[in-house]
């Protein structure tokens, strides 16, 4: 009865696990390339640095994706049972 027990907080470690990186990904996705994609729309006489200011941006977005998703993993393996020991 126990190996099942474990066998349940594995599958649901990673289904949450695989869940968070799906979202990650899609984010990701979205300012690599989604944002670039449209370039040309961006540059307009009214604002011609757009397409720059969204490629700076995206390198931001970046960075607080590495972030955001460090600590959203924390809180699940925290909850599963999963989290690293902390060396005092």
């Amino acid at each position: 009865m126990g190996g099942n027990t474990m066998s349940n907080k594995y599958d649901g470690h990673w289904k949450r696990t695989k869940s968070l990186t799906t979202i990650t990904l899609v984010i990701w996705a979205f300012f690599g390339f989604a944002v670039h994609w449209f370039g040309d729309l961006l540059n307009s006489s009214s604002f011609p640095g757009a397409y720059y200011m969204a490629g700076q941006g995206s390198q931001i977005a970046f960075a607080l994706l590495v972030f955001w998703f460090a600590s959203r993993q924390n809180k699940i393996d925290e909850e599963f049972g999963f989290q690293e020991d902390e060396e005092k």
